[in-house]
């Protein structure tokens, strides 16, 4: 009897503490990450690896040729080279039938990032300004790079410091962000550039610029604030197994969305 009345009063202290926590806090720790997977897509398994041990749930794999976005509350387009990478990075995988539901998802207000090809692609379905045109100097760029978050303002960047430079691979061949000069003013006085390459103590100079792109940039949001897109692979820096650690905060910030 002792311990059934033990079980009765912690039950109690248990629901009067779930029942005080503020509605967000609550959607906070059961919030649901989709994960689309494309043909040539080869950094899928390494976000749901992210995803899962930040969020602690279980993260939806969404195929290409679904329409089924799994109730997920917040869409992750990987890295890789969807669909080959054929005639432009991300051009064909724009069309694929999951795209019709995460284009119509993000319209409603829904979040959505996209990583490298997932930057490439929200660009081409027309969800981010922009293009990704080839590196300056024409070759596949794979190495450590340093970029400094510009905001506070935008969900990835929430629990970052707009004062540290944070070292995240990039991985492309087509990363160099263009856009005409009205856009990229537009940009900037919105406060919507994400990230800008820079050197390990946070300088951004033309030297820093490892893919060309103007003004140094490395990731952007959209006007509404719920599409985002970066070049730099954080999801490879997130292991202290690798030695690199810097793109934890990325994705833990993910998780101060509050339901749209």
């Amino acid at each position: 009897m002792r311990l059934l009345e033990v079980a009765r009063q912690r039950l109690g202290y248990y629901l009067l503490l779930y029942l005080s926590l503020p509605l967000n806090a609550y959607y906070i720790w059961h919030m649901k990450f989709g994960v689309v997977i494309f043909p040539g897509s080869n950094c899928d398994q390494d976000v749901i690896q992210v995803l899962e041990r930040v969020s602690h749930q279980p993260v939806a794999r969404l195929w290409h040729k679904d329409h089924n976005l799994q109730d997920s509350d917040f869409i992750v387009l990987p890295g890789g080279f969807s669909y080959g990478d054929y005639l432009r990075s991300g051009a064909i995988a724009r069309f694929s039938p999951i795209m019709q539901e995460v284009i119509a998802y993000a319209n409603k207000g829904g979040y959505v990032m996209g990583i490298c090809n997932g930057f490439q692609i929200l660009t081409e379905a027309g969800l981010l300004p922009g293009a990704l045109l080839r590196n300056v100097d024409q070759k596949f760029i794979c190495k450590n790079v340093y970029i400094r978050p510009e905001t506070k303002n935008l969900l990835p960047t929430t629990l970052l410091d707009t004062s540290k430079a944070y070292q995240i691979p990039i991985a492309h061949g087509e990363g160099r962000f263009y856009a005409d000069a009205a856009t990229l003013q537009t940009l900037q006085d919105q406060d919507q550039v994400m990230f800008r390459y820079c050197d390990a103590n946070g300088n951004i100079t033309d030297d820093t610029n490892c893919n060309g792109s103007l003004i140094n940039i490395a990731g952007i949001s959209n006007q509404s604030r719920n599409v985002f897109g970066m070049m730099p692979h954080p999801e490879r820096a997130a292991d202290p197994d690798l030695g690199n650690t810097d793109g934890i905060a990325i994705f833990e910030s993910l998780l101060e969305a509050v339901p749209v």
